[in-house]
């Protein structure tokens, strides 16, 4: 829906408003015509049913609206005397439009000084839940959102467990494009595993003033672009989503709008220059390992390395081992003379569980090993004379890599050497024919609304002929920082500006090998926790300065009930 077709809505809702509400109105002392009035007539009613004015604000903000508008129908009828459970349920199941049936059928008489407590235990305990949903999910929508990262792309920067919150407001807060929807969740409701929202209606997109823009080093929060998932880690066919109901990722935007970005031998250059990142982003790569008397698990510990292969050689394994074995395994082979060639990540396969399958497992050490390390890994194991060299991994330029934005032959980019590409910006025309538009077909059709058609030798916008294009916003280049194993801008391209969601500020909680969603395999990162995600140097945790002062409001609270008990006996 467009502007339009929202001020017609909108207009619609008062016309529906007003044929329910002026009897009511009138008996409340007020005028018919004042039911009529879009703002004010809610004003009015905020006077009938004795509640604050500044109500009517909550009736015009998406997701927040659809809990107050049930409210207001309670109140209302309460106001005029129907205050039984019938009442209740029965102005809930029609929307409000059971206000009509009292409207015109019933003479009720206005109770101007009606009791606003609820009458009964379960009332209050009911009208605190839904306040405190209220409160929270304008919190979570327009100030700080949580978020947990589930994915090692920025490892180590921010590792897997770490629970953040998110800015909303740095950036602007987006508003809600999608104005049905249930609150507090994102696209699936939990337990149930059901879409939490309408596709339609849709609103235009809007967001508030912040104090900040996206710029490069900045670790963003942002829908993802290429997101069809029903639900994330869940395999299923593909669905459309609104935008601000796809997926959350985190990435660090490396490319700002009006950029030219260009990815060298793995690193990332900028209008010609090497980017620095912030001295806290600790970026990845795979190294080729090389030693002649093996690469050994031990030597990689040493340096804090823990993304690597390990390989188990086995005697022959019956099904059922094979079975039980089967949650440690990255992959199994079987050799020609019978015997298992068993791959595990760093953590191999419990003892408890060897012991148990009665297994007598040899491990392999290699001379050579692929490991995904920092810089600091890196020089702190050359260091090491058993280490005979150490070769960033890196795919050749020109050798068209694995899913690589734009998928085009006329572009053979890969993860490692990538671009020159231009970053669109707001404002900006860039030349339109059949080499450039694999570039920017996405944007001109999916993020801007157009129709694109290409022929032979011609591009069609909107069914006409074009040889340039001008860009209606902003957009992004968002990579990982873990850059071998991240799914980024490198695939899916471009990020544009209605899709940016925040900006990471806090983790308030951190455990080590989180995991399929909420399952603490590990113990707590107490060094991470309430650290700040940007800055500079090395992160400080204010864990202790958080328990010092919940300790003092716990006193305080203490003292505080302890001198109220005295004054009330």
């Amino acid at each position: 829906m467009n502007g339009t077709q929202w001020i017609l809505f909108i207009l619609i809702v008062q016309v529906i408003h007003f044929l329910g509400t002026w009897k009511l109105y009138v008996k409340a002392g007020r005028k018919a015509w004042e039911a009529a009035i879009p703002i004010y007539n809610g004003i009015v009613l905020m006077q009938i049913i004795n509640r604050p004015k500044w109500w009517v604000l909550l009736l015009f903000i998406p997701i927040i609206n659809l809990l107050m508008f049930p409210v207001i129908w309670v109140e209302t009828m309460r106001s005029f005397g129907k205050n039984t459970l019938l009442d209740t349920w029965l102005v809930l199941l029609t929307l409000g439009f059971y206000i009509y049936y009292i409207n015109y059928t019933q003479d009720v008489n206005y109770i101007e000084d009606r009791s606003l407590k609820p009458r009964t235990g379960l009332g209050e305990w009911v009208s605190s839940i839904v306040f405190a949903i209220v409160a929270a999910t304008f919190v979570h929508t327009y100030f700080i959102q949580p978020y947990v990262i589930p994915t090692g792309s920025l490892e180590r920067t921010l590792r897997i467990g770490d629970f953040l919150f998110v800015s909303k407001f740095h950036f602007g807060a987006r508003a809600p494009m999608t104005p049905i929807a249930a609150p507090m969740v994102h696209d699936t409701i939990p337990v149930l595993k059901k879409r939490s929202y309408l596709n339609k209606p849709q609103l235009p997109y809007f967001r508030l003033p912040g104090f900040q823009t996206p710029k490069k080093n900045d670790i963003v929060v942002f829908s993802w672009p290429a997101d069809t998932v029903k639900q994330f880690f869940v395999k299923s066919k593909g669905v459309e989503k609104p935008i601000d109901k796809k997926s959350n990722y985190v990435k660090r935007c490396v490319g700002a709008p009006g950029d030219s970005l260009e990815i060298i031998d793995g690193f990332v250059h900028i209008n010609g220059k090497r980017l620095q990142l912030s001295d806290r982003a600790k970026p990845m790569s795979n190294y080729i390992i090389y030693a002649s008397k093996g690469v050994s698990r031990r030597l990689l510990e040493e340096v804090d390395a823990d993304s690597y292969q390990r390989k188990f050689i086995s005697a022959a394994l019956n099904q059922t081992q094979y079975n039980k074995l089967l949650p440690y395994l990255r992959g199994a082979n079987q050799t020609p003379g019978g015997q298992f060639e068993l791959y595990t990540d760093k953590t191999g396969i419990p003892v408890e569980v060897i012991r148990a399958l009665r297994l007598s497992l040899k491990e392999e050490t290699p001379r050579q090993r692929v490991v995904n390390m920092t810089q600091e890994m890196v020089a702190e194991l050359k260091k090491n004379q058993k280490i005979d060299s150490i070769v960033m991994e890196i795919q050749p330029k020109g050798e068209a890599g694995f899913n690589t934005f734009p998928q085009s032959p006329y572009y053979k980019w890969n993860v490692d050497n990538f671009g020159p590409i231009y970053i669109p910006k707001a404002g900006a025309t860039v030349a339109i024919n059949k080499r450039t538009i694999p570039l920017y077909k996405k944007i001109i059709r999916d993020y801007e609304h157009n129709e694109v058609q290409v022929t032979a030798d011609k591009v069609l916008i909107n069914g006409k002929e074009a040889s340039s294009y001008t860009f209606n916003q902003d957009y992004y280049w968002m990579m990982g920082d873990n850059r071998d194993h991240s799914e980024d801008s490198r695939a899916w391209g471009y990020v544009a500006e209605d899709h940016i969601v925040g900006k990471p500020v806090f983790i308030w909680l951190s455990f080590d090998n989180f995991q399929d969603g909420i399952r603490f395999n590990e113990k707590p990162r107490w060094d991470r926790m309430f650290t700040t995600v940007n800055g500079s140097g090395e992160p400080v945790s204010y864990f202790k300065y958080f328990l010092l002062a919940l300790a003092g409001y716990f006193v305080f609270d203490f003292f505080r009930k302890k001198r109220k008990s005295k004054q009330e006996a």
